[in-house]
């Protein structure tokens, strides 16, 4: 990318965006200084997590970048959080998206603006981006969504192929911390008055949305797979293998007739100009070129590039943790992603073979079983990759291919075909396709997950009828990934997989008398197909830190209880912003508890604390939340207490109790 003149720029830390109802939206805006002489394109991006100390750290090498290239970039706090006034009651609601069409309008119409806007985000950012581009309205020209679904049901945090994720709860309770947050005090008068109203009105969520166990019409708004022909902003979509939401950007390559590509790199849930494993690349130069095309109408070829670049890992030992993956970069079109060229294999009494064969095999799976498979979502940099898979593979069924004489680059979503029966009427399976080394370490590829009730469709669950036989198909996530010759492939099939996903209700016998699994592939290459430029960014955010962050994982295994429990503390640490002074801090702890031998000892445990300081002021909130079940209903509790220097001013607690479908 050639040179170009950067602009001196002006921050606005609070600006106020008051909608048609009165509430008042906190801003924070970079743009250039001439900017009321010489308009430029708004690029907005719109979330719950706090502008003034949430997201501080990635706003800081992002947002004055583009506004030094001629933009307004424009971080605005959703209604009821941050510096915002108002109240949340869910994720992307009705209020959410129209009070984002409103900023959108507001944005236009300022003297500093050429009246076309953008949006970007990643994550919730990400969701809701494509959520409003759906709503198309007028100044919206472009979006760049990150880390995102275009199902809210079942590729999100909370019924991944039906099965209820244990990130439901656990997300859940963190949104119970993180909206319960206290604005700034230096920005509001009447701060205190806003926390209170928070405290009072805050939904502990998992109550919400343990009442929507099938795909109705709750989760249905927000889904843009149900009309992906309501989207006509040119849509850049950016996604990572190391992250939960693999599978959206491939959904949208092939599916918008809107402008669109697609990137999918190495990454956790991070924008790739700072993510992890690298390689990172240049995303703010990428973007550039899309907001140049699309909000200045530059002909800088953006339309020509390739429809979808992936990433194709090299195989690896297992580890919960990679600061780098070495591999390839691919490029693809629609078509191929549509129908790519596949290795068919079948599962024969416990081989992996090219030809079809006898089956006849059962799985009954201990209540743990799944104990490698890391974090739902790789987020906070910690030890959350899926390790070493031996000991998941010793609880499975598990079928292994011979030697492969030549490497094998996967690249889709691989697709499993089963004829099975259960001993229950409510049962799950999980599949594992895994990359086994010659020592017999067992790294995992990609997996899927399928409540067996929802076989035929998430909006009408039927149970199983004990010892019938059903032909299942189970699509695994999509990834780039390549098993070198001399290695073997592995399908590791078990009828648990905790604690990324809550039991059913009893222990189940799967059957299984026929399956199959197409492997989608790519040929090998030792060069990439196309470049990025290196990743570039403003300066870090200036603080100083008061207390570290840690991350730790750790199984306990109560030989008197014969319990076992997964340990999972985050402290992200404290620090103290060097340009205003808010001092910030959070420790989250999870506790995920269940025996072998009996599902209905799952339990679920969270604790958050949130720390902010203000001169002499003091707050801090400690959000608790457990949750349990029986044969017919999940069981939630869960308290917030809210101090301010020390003094206990607000608690208060919930407990329900939902019938299971």
């Amino acid at each position: 990318m050639s040179k170009m003149k950067l602009r001196e720029i002006e921050e606005e830390p609070d600006l106020g965006i008051v909608l048609s109802d009165g509430c008042r939206l906190s801003a924070r805006v970079w743009r250039p200084v001439d900017a009321a002489e010489d308009p430029v394109p708004a690029i907005l991006e719109y979330l719950p997590y706090r502008k003034r100390d949430g997201t501080c750290a990635r706003d800081a090498l992002t947002h004055p970048w583009f506004a030094k290239r001629g933009y307004a970039s424009i971080r605005v706090d959703i209604r009821g959080n941050g510096d915002s006034q108002g109240l949340m009651s869910d994720e992307y609601t009705e209020q959410e998206l129209s009070d984002a069409v409103e900023v959108i309008a507001w944005l236009a119409a300022q003297p500093w603006c050429s009246g076309k806007v953008g949006m970007m985000g990643i994550s919730w950012g990400g969701f809701n981006a494509l959520q409003v581009a759906a709503r198309r309205p007028d100044a919206l020209k472009a979006i760049i969504t990150l880390c995102s679904t275009v199902d809210r049901f079942a590729d999100d945090i909370h019924y991944k192929g039906g099965c209820l994720l244990n990130e439901n709860f656990g997300w859940g309770s963190t949104m119970w911390s993180y909206s319960s947050r206290a604005p700034d005090p230096a920005l509001r008068d009447d701060w205190r008055d806003m926390w209170l109203e928070r405290l009072e009105h805050e939904p502990f969520l998992p109550s919400v949305w343990l009442r929507h166990q099938q795909r109705d019409t709750y989760w249905q708004h927000g889904s843009v797979c149900d009309d992906f022909g309501a989207i006509d902003a040119a849509t850049l979509a950016v996604g990572g293998w190391g992250d939960a939401y693999k599978n959206a950007v491939p959904a949208l390559v092939t599916e918008l007739s809107a402008p669109v590509k697609g990137i999918v790199g190495p990454w956790v849930h991070k924008y790739p100009h700072f993510a992890v494993p690298e390689p990172r690349i240049g995303f703010l130069d990428e973007a550039l070129v899309w907001w140049d095309k699309w909000l200045k109408d530059v002909p800088n070829g953006a339309e020509t590039l390739p429809d979808y670049r992936a990433y194709v890992m090299d195989g690896v030992r297992p580890a919960t943790w990679y600061t780098e993956r070495a591999g390839h970069w691919v490029t693809s079109d629609p078509a191929q992603i549509r129908s790519p060229r596949q290795k068919r294999l079948f599962l024969v009494d416990k081989d992996l073979r090219e030809t079809p064969g006898p089956l006849s095999a059962q799985i009954n799976s201990p209540q743990h079983c799944g104990l490698a498979g890391g974090e739902y979502c790789a987020i906070w940099l910690g030890p959350e990759m899926p390790g070493d898979q031996r000991a998941d593979d010793a609880l499975s069924l598990c079928f292994d291919g011979a030697l492969l004489e030549d490497d094998l680059s996967l690249l889709g979503a691989p697709e499993v075909r089963l004829a099975l029966s259960a001993d229950q009427p409510h049962a799950q399976i999980a599949v594992r396709l895994c990359h086994i080394h010659p020592d017999g370490a067992s790294t995992r590829i990609t997996y899927g997950v399928l409540n067996l009730s929802h076989r035929e469709g998430a909006a009408d669950p039927r149970p199983l009828v004990p010892g019938e036989t059903y032909d299942v198909t189970l699509k695994l996530d999509h990834i780039g990934y390549r098993v070198p010759a001399g290695h073997r492939l592995r399908v590791a099939i078990s009828s648990t997989y905790w604690p990324l996903v809550w039991p059913s209700p009893t222990p189940t016998t799967l059957t299984l008398s026929r399956a199959e699994i197409a492997l989608p592939y790519v040929d090998n290459a030792s060069e990439d197909a196309c470049a990025f430029p290196p990743p570039d960014g403003e300066a870090p955010w200036r603080t100083s830190e008061l207390r570290p962050p840690s991350n730790s994982r750790v199984v306990e295994h109560d030989l008197s209880s014969g319990k076992i429990r997964l340990c999972i503390d985050d402290d992200f640490g404290k620090v103290e912003d060097c340009e205003h002074g808010l001092i910030s801090g959070s420790v989250a702890r999870e506790r995920w508890t269940i025996h072998p031998d009996d599902p209905l000892s799952a339990h679920g445990q969270t604790h958050w604390t949130d720390e902010l300081e203000r001169g002499g002021i003091r707050l801090r909130t400690e959000t608790y939340a457990e949750m349990s079940s029986d044969i017919t209903h999940f069981h939630l509790v869960a308290r917030i207490e809210a101090y301010e220097n020390d003094v206990l001013i607000y608690e208060r607690d919930v407990r329900d109790s939902i019938a299971r479908m």
